[in-house]
């Protein structure tokens, strides 16, 4: 019996509704292309207009075939689609490929048939991928389910790469760009517009395929994130890279962003914290998405459990302008091109070869080819540096015996990556290197970001457990709690906050310690200095007493309509830094948690880690180390050394929000958040809710 992924990657039997004739139009495409690519499984046009269709039987509908189908490919006007989906079930099909647009695409109407066409195919038992779909393809076998113009080559490269992607246009221009290059691809999915099969569940598909070994994603946002996760977990557990080209920040995330937290992070940086935690490979350059592959294939599972500050990079170069582009760029990723050691020049002097101790290794016109892969053999094996990059010249273009050769050759590495540049236009030396499986760049940014993309493992880590704690009866369970309610449950989770008092007409006792701080406490005004309602520094009793008539009167002034709870106090603390917490259940990714420099900084000069929650305190440690502002309580320049430990506890029991239950929290910000010589200790705070 055919299964789901059977039906959608590799079917047997296939029905195209729509086909044409004409061989100018795209609905003749996907006949041509699986009879010029050699399918050998059973074809079925669906047209009533037609007997035959470009030499094949015609058959005037779906009730006719004279076997089950396993995957039906619509290209009909969109309004035909949902009519037709009966027939697609009596035909015994598994996946229905929408081509057709004017669905969720169009605005409100086209969203409407979108959501009656997927439940009726839901009602029906069959699975929808798309609409607006650009369609799939399996290269091995020859199913071409699609009207990509890319599979108009004459011959396309069966291989181990696997792509899917959210742009039907952009996968056709990736595919055309890697073929090119040697890049020999497995399957191919346009996902359209995600209605019902989701980017997740292709994935999930491809981790079982045995032709898939690396999978490539192309993503303009993320849609059923726990699919996604689950299918991205299989993946890592197989050893099968994932890679990924998303694009910018979703106007979705600025539209819901509410306080400091939400403007900071956004939903990009939401998506990013996602991907990194399932251990995906995001880069920032378009063609990295393919050219990185042989570097993730073959090195994949030698990733540094942790990031060095600065990945040590050895370079060895016969061209020292290209070279330095290459360098140039990976300082600015944060990689470091590292001079040999005495001991190093020392051992290669030994060997015939003379060497210098900068950080590029130039041996334009100073070594032989068997130099050449001595030096390679015996930086591969060197314990001074993380990777080794080879920066090619004129030589790749016109002698690939001088340095591609050499690259061949040597015995490679299984855990320090190899990277190579090619400075001039070199086709014939990157086919060989690709073929090699050796991961070869035709720009120094694109080498830079796959080198800087395969050390970054921050945030690599999947969310900590969650502890569940019940929502207590006492407060809210929607929109804003006041910053005494928050305080207290920040307490609850273990994060420290000063000592406080809420002061009302009724209780205007305290047991506070002077000097204080008094602030009005209301869910009207959560940001309280903007109403003139707090008063810092209050030395004794008399200034209390006059900010109590004040303080409710200036923000009654500010929102006349404000519901006042009465004036909350504290003790005033000292700090070394203050920072920012900030949680947020994101609309794409789920719980994250915030941890960042605090204060108006977090407003001027964003500088701040973000990570699924909840995060473990060893987690927490990593978010601590990524944030610069850190640096002011790490003893830096002789500055006082803060207790990190203390803000490591803080920051995994604050991102402990994601266990509540009882309500549900939409936000949550703890700014700012001091750190102290001894300990840390929250001072302000809000939390929303929905």
């Amino acid at each position: 019996m055919t299964t789901f992924a059977q039906a959608l990657l590799t079917p047997r039997t296939i029905a195209l509704v729509g086909a044409s004739g004409d061989v100018k139009k795209n609905t003749a495409r996907p006949l041509r292309f699986m009879r010029k690519h050699g399918y050998d499984g059973h074809i079925y046009p669906i047209n009533p207009a037609r007997d035959e269709i470009l030499g094949e039987k015609a058959w005037p509908s779906l009730a006719e075939l004279p076997e089950p189908i396993d995957h039906v490919f619509v290209m009909i006007p969109g309004a035909g689609v949902e009519a037709i989906l009966p027939d697609c079930a009596r035909a015994g099909a598994k996946v229905v490929t929408i081509y057709s647009d004017g669905f969720g695409e169009a605005g409100p109407e086209g969203q409407a048939r979108q959501q009656a066409l997927v439940a009726k195919a839901k009602e029906l038992g069959l699975r929808v991928l798309g609409p607006n779909s650009i369609g799939l393809a399996d290269l091995h076998s020859g199913s071409i389910l699609s009207v990509n113009a890319a599979y108009e080559a004459s011959t396309l490269l069966p291989g181990e790469v696997s792509m899917v992607s959210q742009s039907g246009s952009m996968m056709g221009s990736l595919l055309s760009r890697a073929a090119a290059r040697g890049f020999g691809f497995a399957k191919s999915v346009s996902v359209g517009n995600e209605s019902d099969i989701s980017v997740g569940e292709v994935v999930d598909a491809l981790v079982d395929d045995a032709q898939t070994q690396v999978i490539l994603l192309f993503l303009e946002t993320l849609r059923a994130a726990p699919v996604l996760s689950r299918a991205l977990q299989r993946a890592r557990a197989a050893g099968k890279p994932v890679i990924a080209y998303k694009l910018g920040r979703s106007e979705l995330g600025d539209a819901l962003a509410q306080s400091h937290t939400g403007a900071m992070a956004g939903n990009d940086k939401a998506v990013d914290a996602f991907l990194r935690a399932h251990g995906v490979l995001r880069v920032h350059q378009l063609e990295t998405l393919f050219e990185m592959v042989p570097l993730a294939r073959r090195y994949g599972t030698a990733r540094p459990a942790q990031r060095r500050a600065a990945p040590r990079v050895a370079v060895i170069t016969t061209t020292g302008g290209g070279a330095a582009t290459v360098v140039d760029n990976l300082g600015l990723r944060g990689l470091t091109a590292v001079a040999p050691p005495d001991d190093f020049i020392d051992l290669m002097a030994s060997r015939g070869l003379k060497l210098r101790q900068t950080p590029v290794i130039d041996l334009t016109l100073a070594a032989t080819p068997p130099q050449y892969k001595d030096l390679l053999e015996h930086l591969l094996r060197a314990d001074w540096c993380d990777a080794v990059l080879s920066v090619a010249g004129s030589s790749a273009q016109f002698h690939p015996e001088y340095v591609v050769k050499p690259l061949l050759e040597s015995e490679k590495s299984a855990s320090k990556p190899l990277a190579i540049f090619l400075a001039p236009e070199a086709p014939e030396s990157l086919q060989l290197l690709q073929q090699a499986g050796i991961a070869a760049f035709r720009t120094p940014e694109a080498c830079a970001d796959a080198l800087s993309v395969f050390f970054d493992t921050s945030g690599g880590a999947m969310p900590a457990p969650v502890t569940t704690r019940e929502w207590s009866a006492e407060f809210p369970t929607q929109g804003l709690l006041n910053e005494y309610e928050a305080s207290q449950v920040f307490e609850t989770l273990g994060v420290p906050v000063a000592p406080r008092a809420l002061l009302t007409p009724g209780r205007t006792t305290h047991d506070l310690a002077y000097p204080l701080v008094a602030k009005v406490c209301s869910r009207d005004i959560p940001h309280k200095t903007e109403a003139n309602a707090v008063r810092i520094g209050i030395k004794e009793q008399g200034g209390l007493s006059q900010a109590l008539e004040e303080l409710p009167a200036n923000a009654r002034a500010y929102k006349a309509d404000a519901h006042i709870d009465g004036v909350l106090v504290q003790a005033m603390q000292d700090r070394l830094a203050e920072f920012i917490l900030g949680y947020r259940d994101d609309p794409l990714v789920g719980p994250t948690v915030l941890f960042g420099a605090g204060g108006i900084t977090a407003e001027l000069t964003p500088d701040f880690a973000l990570r699924l929650a909840p995060v473990s305190e060893d987690e927490a440690r990593e978010m601590i180390a990524e944030v610069r502002h850190t640096q002011l309580i790490t003893g830096w320049r002789g500055l006082p050394r803060g207790d990190i430990d203390a803000l490591a506890r803080a920051i995994a029991a604050f991102s402990q929000l994601a266990g509540l239950r009882g309500a549900h929290v939409t936000e949550a910000e703890i700014n700012p958040l001091f750190v102290q010589t001894q300990g840390v200790v929250a001072v302000d705070g809000l939390i929303r809710l929905d």
